[in-house]
């Protein structure tokens, strides 16, 4: 039987705007503006998180065509994410950027 990851349907919410007290001013610009302009927003998630040696090909079709991939690869590689498709890299590529830097 096939076993699919539980990637919860509210994934991409912006944490901040949860009522984080302090996280940025009324005045400042939202961090995470950008994740409204991203493809996989209005996408399947799961595609996003694929299993252990699943297919990354079809995320990664989509993040190619992205307007946000690198303000998305960015926050990735700022905030340490270590599971899925982030800015177009799996958790491998990222690794291999953070020490090529």
């Amino acid at each position: 039987m096939e076993q699919r990851s539980q990637v919860p349907a509210n994934w991409f919410v912006d944490v901040l705007k949860l009522g984080v007290a302090g996280a940025y001013s009324e005045g400042e610009s939202d961090p995470l503006a950008w994740q409204e302009d991203a493809l996989c927003s209005q996408t399947d998630p799961e595609a996003f998180f694929p299993e252990k040696g699943g297919s990354t090909r079809d995320a990664k079709r989509i993040c190619a065509q992205c307007t946000v991939k690198s303000e998305c690869l960015e926050y990735a590689l700022k905030n340490d994410e270590r599971f899925g498709i982030w800015g177009g890299l799996s958790e491998r590529e990222r690794r291999r950027l953070r020490r090529r830097a």
